[in-house]
């Protein structure tokens, strides 16, 4: 008797907490918005017909020098006197850094003063011979003794001439990366040299735009920090093999301005016309639903957005060309996607 006075209460406190807790649903859904599918959805359409495109496709992509190098010094030795700085500019064969040769030229006279030695030898041991006063074999020494020091001077003579670092063509020091007083070993870069009299431009293609471009085929190219300016460029590679981005590098070869206006690094932009006064389909870019891999747009039949697959041509700027899936006279539905779906009861106002 006892347990049922304490069970009692307990039902009464879980029927009064479950009551109210169905009372809070009630409340809640009633609160909760419900989307009527059968309502009308007021959307804006546009009705296609046939236009004229002249379509322009810009790739963006990066000047690059067509020449650049790091150069070091052949033989090593303490850098005596550097002729330039960074953004000197530079002819072929000019000299940019000259290491000690002191040691060297001390050698030269050395190995002088045995050549001369030697070519006496060979003058008295010549005569010696002819009136056999001596063995032939120590004028064949004598001879080879020659040959080999006058081999070391053409050496010496070598060594001293690369002491001499220049430039192996016409550019700008664009790097200088040692002082005077430090120490040149072969393999260590002393100064990067560019040349930007000719940039390679290079942009990087999807494997669907590739065809658009031709080996040796000239194409307009411009700089977007001087627009005005367009350059031609030559097709100089096609890339044959992807990078991790899938993408394919495209060169070509562009001549700067007289007063190399455009820098290495710098973006721009080559121009490829695909289409040209041809009649096609086209249609706003806000108006592409779906994905990019299926893109959808929405037409209206009888009243009903239906949805419809299409395929995309080419993109002007902010609109595409409807390569199928579209025809002429088809009303689509350019604005107004909000709680739109397909088969949804829709209301055209423009």
């Amino acid at each position: 008797m006892k347990k049922l006075l304490y069970i009692i209460p307990i039902i009464a406190i879980a029927a009064i907490i479950i009551i109210k807790l169905k009372s809070n649903k009630n409340e809640a859904q009633k609160k909760v918005y419900h989307f009527n599918k059968e309502q009308t959805i007021t959307v804006q359409a546009d009705t296609l017909k046939w236009q004229l495109a002249n379509t322009e496709n810009f790739f963006t992509g990066t000047f690059e020098p067509n020449k650049e190098t790091k150069l070091s010094a052949e033989t090593q030795g303490k850098i005596n006197t550097i002729y330039v700085d960074a953004g000197s500019f530079v002819r072929r064969g000019q000299p940019v850094i000259k290491l000690d040769d002191a040691l060297l030229k001390l050698q030269l006279q050395s190995i002088d003063v045995q050549i001369e030695g030697l070519e006496t030898d060979v003058k008295r041991y010549t005569i010696l011979s002819n009136a056999d006063a001596i063995q032939g074999v120590q004028l064949e020494k004598a001879v080879l003794g020659l040959k080999s020091a006058k081999v070391q001077r053409s050496t010496l003579l070598e060594q001293i001439n690369k002491s001499t670092i220049t430039s192996p063509f016409d550019g700008i020091v664009t790097m200088k990366l040692t002082e005077i007083g430090a120490f040149a070993a072969p393999g260590t870069p002393l100064l990067q040299i560019t040349d930007i009299h000719q940039l390679r431009f290079t942009v990087n293609m999807t494997e669907s735009d590739l065809s658009l471009f031709k080996t040796n085929q000239t194409y307009s190219v411009k700089s977007d920090v001087y627009p005005d300016l367009h350059f031609p460029g030559k097709i100089i590679l096609i890339g044959s093999k992807s990078n991790v981005a899938n993408s394919y590098p495209v060169q070509f070869l562009v001549a700067n301005t007289a007063d190399l206006t455009i820098k290495s690094g710098m973006f721009g932009k080559v121009l490829v016309s695909t289409i040209k006064n041809k009649e096609s389909l086209i249609i706003n870019s806000s108006a592409i639903v779906g994905s990019g891999v299926q893109p959808q747009v929405y037409l209206i039949k009888d009243g009903k957005a239906v949805l419809q697959n299409i395929v995309i041509l080419n993109r002007i700027q902010n609109k595409v060309i409807v390569k199928s899936g579209l025809k002429e006279g088809d009303v689509i539905i350019t604005n107004g996607f909000i709680n739109l779906f397909d088969g949804a009861n829709v209301f055209i106002k423009n």
